[in-house]
């Protein structure tokens, strides 16, 4: 199933736009007045050139600190190499701009995995005359180390260090720190939830790297392995109830059981005790010894 990765970052930066503009551009946020910030519908447009139609991401009206005026900030996440996507953002200012005529501050995110100069400006011009010098502010994600960010107890950042630059081997000390940044924060379970999905839909661990995690978070002080471990177990127990329900609703009573079995061995296999795995999956002890 293809991932929806304008939906997904659509969703993150609307429930934390002001963190995103303070970890990102903190001489933007500045002079933005939060208390006035509304999110506008989305917007389509259809490029006749070449017959496609483009969504706007993000769309933010809000205020400038001591100003009454409203201005709009539009946020365009680009999970994809496009080497005409200057050109789209000014397509899209011009468009906007005709019909909100406000001022507007376009930002580009870069969310692919490639590493490459992304320009942040459209130009026309001649010879003898420079007609247009369109820029947009920019962050390419798979630039920013990632260690850089474990130290800020922001949510932006911790989900975004998905999407950063890592290495394979680093994936598991990755995880490490995302969940104790979650735990620092202490947010509710709704936005725990939300960072949580986006994080592990793009940095996905294997058996024995959730093994590695475990062994490695049960080496933590008391107080914060206890907390990590808490927040694995629940996210994992939500996880495996929804599945239940699912295949409940299937009414796959068969099925069902060997989905039970499946996930109990997966949970020994990452290290769970067996009365751990007989609580979430309501299988009896004898029968978890015997999947051993």
């Amino acid at each position: 199933m293809a991932i929806d990765h304008d939906r997904l970052f659509k969703e993150l930066i609307t429930t934390f736009f002001e963190e995103f503009l303070l970890l990102f551009f903190p001489h933007v946020h500045e002079h933005i007045d939060f208390q006035h910030v509304s999110f506008l519908s989305e917007e389509l447009f259809t490029d006749v050139t070449v017959g496609e139609k483009y969504r706007v991401d993000l769309l933010v009206e809000t205020k400038l600190k001591g100003e009454d005026s409203l201005i709009i900030v539009h946020i365009e996440n680009q999970s994809y190499v496009q080497p005409s996507f200057p050109e789209r953002m000014f397509i899209y200012f011009s468009r906007l701009f005709e019909k909100y005529r406000k001022r507007m501050l376009p930002i580009a995110v870069f969310s692919y995995d490639s590493l490459r100069r992304e320009p942040s400006s459209f130009t026309l011009q001649f010879p003898f005359f420079d007609v247009l010098h369109f820029q947009f502010l920019t962050v390419e994600l798979r630039k920013q180390n990632w260690r850089d960010y474990i130290r800020h107890d922001n949510p932006i950042a911790a989900a975004l260090l998905s999407k950063m630059g890592y290495t394979e081997s680093e994936r598991v000390e990755l995880k490490k720190q995302f969940l104790r940044m979650i735990v620092r924060m202490e947010l509710d379970e709704a936005k725990q939830r939300l960072l949580i999905g986006f994080f592990e839909t793009y940095v996905k661990l294997s058996d024995e790297e959730e093994q590695q995690l475990r062994n490695e978070v049960n080496e933590m002080e008391t107080k914060e392995k206890e907390q990590v471990l808490e927040l694995i177990i629940s996210y994992e127990k939500k996880a495996l109830e929804k599945g239940l329900k699912e295949g409940v609703e299937r009414g796959l009573q068969q099925g069902l059981q060997q989905e039970k079995r499946q996930i109990a061995k997966k949970m020994l296999a990452k290290g769970y005790d067996v009365q751990t795995i007989h609580e979430l999956t309501e299988l009896s002890v004898e029968e978890i010894e015997r999947l051993k």
